[in-house]
């Protein structure tokens, strides 16, 4: 590797969050609505009651306020971002990153799909006043899959270049399972149109009962339920049938990567002996419908967005493919990296060379979703953090506690004197 020069060093990393979150303030979304859904707009937004802790107060107008956030991610040194959904959409009964109970009936899967459209269309206003620089992700409906397509040829026109957010379907849910035939059309509208598929961690657990254990049962159990639609889309010939399909794990972590791609290319190994395997009697047919292994489809098609990556997860960042990690902030939630981003790269990043650095703090979210480097460079330059801070290891000590709220900081020695 050729000798950087100091002018080299003092290059800034272009830091794109693959994993931001922006929705309206409630009252917002009205004017997104159709005028025959306005009463029970007001109805409904009259009886809502929010239920996160980091839209509430001043910490609220993060999610919709243009100016703050951005004067936020730049002090961060963060100069763009992905974007899913935080705040409730209207007439749904929880946020649209779990899991939902049914609708109750044909109107009001007709209204929730109305709010969403709203929130599309107040995401599409949001994005236009920081161009180039927020990949709005889109949501959709899996009970309407073609209202869904119509969705997903305006968001195309209208600039929407973050992709669509597929709603989980955990097991006993109203919606049939990923590997459904069901969601054929889905798929090869996605890939026709070239759309990136986003599964966020925790919309595809079951609903969370209401007590203390249900809640630590759902942190627990939310990353296997989010790892299933991998399984699920290699195994039922998803990604065989459109090689140019891209899906993104986000927020569920970066390790598991490694160790599932190992158990599923052993399982179709096995799948597909002819020695009488108790495996391929169960499933032989399904290892014939596949021309490569499963992690040769996730090097050609899968990326994880990394949301607050931590120390041992960039150790064994080769295992899930250092051109398929996207780091994320995870801004505005509580567990997030900000204010203290740059000391959460010092930590994680400190000992990796400067190439992958790029690749996994912007480069890999950019080839992806689309953002131009060119007009995002200039931008790193005022904001974004050198390559010499970056390379220099954060000491101990010397972050404030808050940032422990952060898994980013696992291993860290905040009491060190």
């Amino acid at each position: 590797m050729a000798e950087q020069t100091p002018a080299d060093r003092d290059e800034h990393y272009v830091v794109i969050s693959a994993d931001g979150h922006a929705g309206a303030d409630i009252p917002h979304y009205r004017p997104y609505l159709e005028s025959k859904w306005l009463d029970d707009f007001d109805a409904w937004a009259a009886d809502y009651i929010n239920p996160f802790e980091d839209l509430q107060g001043d910490d609220g107008s993060r999610s919709w306020d243009s100016d703050r956030r951005l004067a936020d991610l730049e002090a961060d040194g963060q100069v763009a971002e992905v974007l899913y959904p935080n705040t409730i959409p209207p007439f749904y009964p929880i946020g649209s990153l779990v899991a939902q109970p049914p609708p109750v009936t044909a109107l009001d899967a007709e209204r929730r799909w109305a709010g969403l459209q709203a929130h599309n269309r107040w995401l599409a206003d949001f994005c236009d006043q920081a161009p180039g620089r927020r990949g709005g992700i889109f949501q959709i409906t899996l009970h309407d899959l073609d209202a869904s397509i119509t969705e997903m040829r305006w968001a195309k026109d209208r600039g929407l270049f973050g992709g669509i957010v597929l709603p989980g379907a955990p097991p006993g849910g109203d919606v049939p399972q990923l590997h459904d035939p069901y969601y054929e059309p889905l798929w090869q509208a996605c890939a026709d149109l070239e759309i990136v598929v986003n599964h966020h961690g925790g919309s595809a657990t079951p609903v969370m009962g209401p007590t203390g254990v249900d809640r630590v049962l759902f942190m627990l159990e939310s990353p296997f339920y989010s790892h299933r639609a991998f399984s699920a889309l290699v195994l039922s010939g998803v990604l065989e049938r459109h090689p140019n399909l891209h899906l993104v794990f986000t927020e569920q972590g970066t390790a598991w990567v490694g160790d599932e791609l190992l158990k599923l290319d052993y399982m179709v190994e096995r799948l597909a002996t002819s020695h009488g395997s108790r495996e391929s009697a169960w499933g032989r047919e399904v290892a014939e419908t596949l021309s490569l292994k499963p992690s040769e489809y996730w090097a050609r098609q899968c990326h994880v967005g990394s949301s607050f990556i931590r120390a041992h997860e960039v150790a064994d960042r080769a295992s899930a493919g250092i051109d398929r990690i996207m780091w994320g902030s995870d801004y505005p939630h509580q567990e997030g990296t900000g204010p203290y981003t740059v000391e959460a790269l010092r930590w994680v990043f400190s000992s990796v060379p400067e190439g992958e650095v790029r690749s996994m703090l912007g480069g890999n979210a950019a080839k992806l979703y689309g953002f131009d480097l060119d007009l995002l460079q200039p931008l790193a330059q005022l904001h974004g953090p050198s390559v010499a801070q970056i390379a220099e290891p954060l000491p101990p000590g010397v972050v404030d506690r808050e940032a422990e709220r952060s898994p980013a900081f696992i291993g860290y020695n905040f009491d060190a004197a």
